[in-house]
């Protein structure tokens, strides 16, 4: 028997909705919204009934009967650190999402729209691999000031999603792999995947690995000091100089890797900024091959800019010496939720408890 399934990908400016039949998308909507309206309600969770009512009407404009859904799958959201899977919204989850258990981000409203309409139905609710995914092993914990514990913040929908799509591809289990996965798009994040784990990341939000085209990356923390007491700053000030207005946008004024290649061709400042890249992410991967002991299955590259031949042969003459590449441009995230949901309601995966 199929499986209708309506996935809710919520962002700070739209909410991306999906219905799929299985696998297959039978349809999708970005529905976008002002800043007018949002600038209404007064957090997040404050935007639940608003959202909501989009995508019920968006459904009744479709002539979709929501009654006919065996499931709903919401983005996952800022929760405490889990290990990756699918996940039931259960009350506490449900609870940590609306508070913002490690921050306030559209994200959490995934959750709480696929419980809230699931209820209605009498379907089952999941989320899939969130954020604050952490599998981190002791020992990559550690920063060097006990105070500031490195954390694990990165693409974890994404890159599970690749790499059990290269294990199925591959007629193996993802538990008997050992791979290095590479997520390249408005942050950049590179992780070591072993035996089903990911046992060490960059984090991609602020302060972890490459630069990106909108994050700085780890940046000298001397430097790092002297600009935050230099009276110059607000501390939301230099917050943006590392998350939002790093990397790319920094030096060139643009967080798009196509306008970077195409300034590198007569621009020496580009041609540098755009080769310092490269050697940043393919420094993050030969760390973490050292991370797995230099015994790598599979060197998976993913995210907007993998559409980019340039940069994929630039990394493969920096780092196909690890091992050989896979490349998944792009990130299809609606349909790594989908296969979350289809997971745990085949009967290959248990849903986890929160």
């Amino acid at each position: 028997m199929s499986v209708k399934s309506l996935i809710i990908n919520p962002g700070s400016t739209s909410t991306k909705i999906g219905v799929f039949e299985d696998e297959t998308l039978l349809f999708e909507e970005t529905l976008r919204h002002s800043t007018e309206e949002i600038s209404q309600y007064a957090s997040i969770v404050d935007q639940k009934s608003f959202r909501k009512d989009i995508i019920v009407n968006l459904l009744k404009e479709k002539d979709f009967d929501i009654k006919s859904l065996n499931m709903v799958v919401g983005r996952g959201g800022m929760l405490k650190p889990i290990p990756g899977g699918t996940y039931a919204v259960s009350d506490e989850l449900l609870e940590d999402l609306k508070i913002g258990k490690q921050g306030q981000h559209a994200s959490n409203l995934g959750g709480i729209l696929a419980r809230e309409i699931g209820d209605e139905i009498g379907v089952p609710s999941y989320i899939v691999d969130p954020v604050v995914v952490d599998e981190l092993m002791p020992e990559a914990r550690l920063s060097g000031v006990p105070e500031i514990p490195r954390v694990s913040v990165f693409h974890a929908l994404n890159q599970k999603a690749v790499a059990k799509r290269y294990a199925k591809e591959a007629g193996k289990n993802y538990e008997d792999l050992n791979l290095i996965v590479v997520h390249m798009g408005g942050g950049v994040s590179v992780g070591a995947h072993k035996n089903g784990r990911i046992v060490d990341v960059f984090n991609a939000l602020d302060g972890d690995g490459a630069f990106s085209p909108e994050r700085a990356g780890g940046v000298p923390v001397g430097g790092l000091i002297k600009m935050c007491f230099s009276g110059e700053y607000t501390e939301a000030e230099v917050y943006k100089k590392l998350v939002g207005n790093g990397g790319f946008n920094a030096y060139l004024n643009t967080n798009d890797m196509r306008d970077v290649i195409k300034m590198a061709e007569d621009d020496e400042h580009a041609k540098l900024v755009r080769d310092a890249f490269i050697l940043q992410v393919s420094k993050d991967m030969g760390s973490m091959a050292s991370v797995l002991k230099g015994k790598v299955d599979r060197i998976i590259v993913t995210g907007g800019i993998a559409y980019n031949a340039w940069v994929i042969d630039e990394l493969k003459a920096a780092c196909e010496w690890i091992a050989p590449f896979t490349v998944y441009a792009g990130e299809d995230e609606l349909l790594a939720l989908v296969q979350g949901g289809l997971r745990v309601l085949n009967g290959e995966e248990e849903a986890k408890e929160y």
